[in-house]
């Protein structure tokens, strides 16, 4: 048995594959309608102060405080109803064009004061930082769903020159904010959804060709500054987490329970011990719909198979308000028990 670890200490260890003194447990960032109800079933009134009553090991602290002179986003563009609506360069039909149809952010613009300081703030709790890092979202929102992966096949040219343009962005103000904050961030956390609840989005070969590349250049960049790299993909990404592993990946992030082959027993036979989890605990069906005592029992479940490479998590971190605050407290008590 480890000795017992402070909360930063636990993860590092448990992301590093060491042995910790138990799982982690990360309550998630639920959606801002359900923070009321949680405080007032567990009579809380800050969300510092929820997250040390659950044992929440995990603090998620991502840099987004981008100035534009001229008031844009970081990639903005007009309100989708859907993926599917087409984007601003839905039209583009050669590289050149790409730069005359959209005006691409400049890492000169993020700024990072406030960053570093919930960093530095954070206290003795592993500190996930970094941009979002969004890219694979970007490119997708900027031709449109449909048309970025007809244009794969049609325009690979202009595809991989928006997402060229999408990533340097990001990996100029990953650089910029890991100079300003040092060793304050434990882990690189960013979040790219590659699955549907089937299967991947493109198939593995264009994964292969417009993702891996700049996928690789960011977990090598967030390694060369010595932090660990926590990946998080919704939906059924089965067939590439091999590729992830040797990209760099060591932990894998929320575990979507219900999308195929994403269970606990298939990526413990799988993947067990080549990579740590976070995750993994149901939130389309079990935490919204069953018992506290069927929670803690698939709580326990999941630690035997996942452990002890595990922060247990729910498998989507935006909880929403139907999921019983109940439920909640079963999974954090179940989370934290050696």
């Amino acid at each position: 048995m480890a000795a017992m670890m402070t909360s930063r200490q636990r993860v590092r260890t448990i992301i590093s594959g060491q042995a910790a003194d138990r799982c982690g447990f990360w309550l998630g960032n639920p959606d801002p309608a359900t923070w009321p109800i949680l405080h007032q079933y567990f009579g809380t009134s800050e969300k510092e102060e929820l997250r040390r009553k659950l044992g929440d090991d995990f603090r998620w602290l991502p840099a987004s405080d981008y100035r534009d002179p001229d008031g844009r986003a970081t990639f903005s563009m007009p309100k989708k109803v859907s993926h599917g609506d087409p984007g601003p360069l839905a039209e583009a039909q050669s590289v050149a064009e790409v730069e005359q149809l959209y005006q691409f952010p400049q890492a000169r613009y993020m700024h990072f004061d406030s960053a570093v300081a919930s960093l530095a703030g954070a206290g003795d709790f592993y500190r996930a930082g970094g941009m979002w890092t969004c890219f694979y979202h970007d490119v997708m929102d900027l031709f449109g769903m449909e048309n970025y992966m007809t244009y794969m096949y049609e325009r690979p040219e202009v595809v991989q020159a928006v997402t060229d343009r999408v990533c340097q962005f990001y990996y100029d103000a990953n650089e910029l904010l890991y100079a300003a904050a040092g060793d304050e961030i434990d882990g690189f956390f960013f979040g790219n959804d590659f699955g549907t609840q089937l299967d991947l989005i493109c198939s593995p070969a264009h994964f292969d060709q417009y993702v891996l590349p700049w996928f690789q250049r960011f977990t090598q960049q967030a390694h060369r500054h010595g932090y660990q790299v926590i990946l998080h993909s919704c939906g059924s990404i089965h067939r590439v987490i091999e590729r992830l592993i040797e990209a760099g990946v060591e932990c894998l992030h929320p575990l979507q329970a219900l999308a195929r082959n994403m269970d606990a027993a298939t990526l413990a036979r799988d993947f067990s011990g080549r990579i740590s989890f976070l995750g993994g605990i149901d939130t389309q069906d079990l935490l919204v719909n069953g018992t506290p005592q069927q929670v803690r029992d698939q709580v326990k479940l999941v630690k035997q198979l996942l452990g002890p490479r595990l922060i247990v998590s729910p498998s989507h971190e935006a909880i929403l308000p139907n999921v019983p605050p109940a439920n909640i407290a079963a999974m954090a008590e179940e989370a934290v028990k050696a």
